[in-house]
């Protein structure tokens, strides 16, 4: 059985892609903070089919995490044929109130991870001719007033994804997924009003973190002459932004 790892896998989009995922790979849940969330998910998981899934920790804050992280996955069943770069900071960053910590954070979590991740695990992916899939924005190709730093992080991941797809081929398929609105952020900010979005997606309504599963799910397993490609998945709003 194939095996997976999600990173950011306890928590909203990464849990609905590890759920998705679970249905017939091995996965690995990887998780920053939420510890407790992480191993409930691997419990439910491993009552569902027995040895069929496991949490690791890392920061991703350096290249040498995304070494041990991608080290520690391989050895925990054997090999790795899907990388889910998932995890993401998201916050904005108004001119003359941002600082280096605040590009430290979302250029690290939204770029620096994914490559260095995608780097480290190329050997164990072409080995089984696996595939990655970042999770990108629709905001890398149209900037969100007040969140310069992060808009800029997920344009280099689109970048990043279409290079790489390039540069593994023809062993590893590398594509992206770009979520519209599906999960709304804790905090409402500049540019993330939730009746002005809505009233510029062409079908009216938010989407659901099974559209995102879905479409990854697709991706991965459905998808064997798709590489380069990012994929919006945003009822539309790309066409009004």
């Amino acid at each position: 059985m194939a095996t997976a790892l999600i990173t950011g896998a306890a928590a909203r989009l990464g849990r609905a892609i590890a759920e998705e995922l679970h249905r017939d790979h091995r996965v690995i849940v990887h998780y920053r903070h939420s510890r407790d969330a992480a191993q409930s998910l691997v419990d439910r998981f491993n009552r569902e089919r027995p040895d069929s899934a496991a949490a690791l920790h890392s920061d991703l804050s350096s290249a040498a995490d995304c070494r041990r992280l991608a080290e520690a996955a391989r050895d925990r069943f054997g090999e790795i044929s899907t990388l889910i770069n998932n995890a993401s900071a998201f916050y904005p960053t108004p001119i003359g109130g941002a600082d280096e910590s605040d590009w430290d954070t979302l250029v690290g979590s939204n770029l620096k991870a994914p490559f260095f991740l995608s780097q480290a695990l190329a050997p164990a992916l072409s080995e089984q001719r696996g595939c990655i899939v970042n999770m990108v924005d629709i905001h890398a190709e149209r900037p969100m007033p007040q969140h310069t730093v992060y808009s800029a992080a997920k344009a280099g991941l689109a970048m990043v994804t279409k290079s790489l797809a390039r540069e593994l081929a023809p062993a590893v398929r590398v594509n992206g997924v770009a979520p519209g609105a599906i999960l709304w952020p804790e905090q409402e900010s500049e540019g993330y009003n939730r009746e002005e979005i809505l009233a510029r997606i062409p079908l009216q309504r938010s989407g659901a973190p099974s559209d995102i599963a879905r479409t990854v799910r697709f991706l991965v397993s459905d998808a064997p002459y798709i590489t380069g490609q990012i994929i919006a998945v945003d009822g539309g709003r790309n066409l009004n932004l």
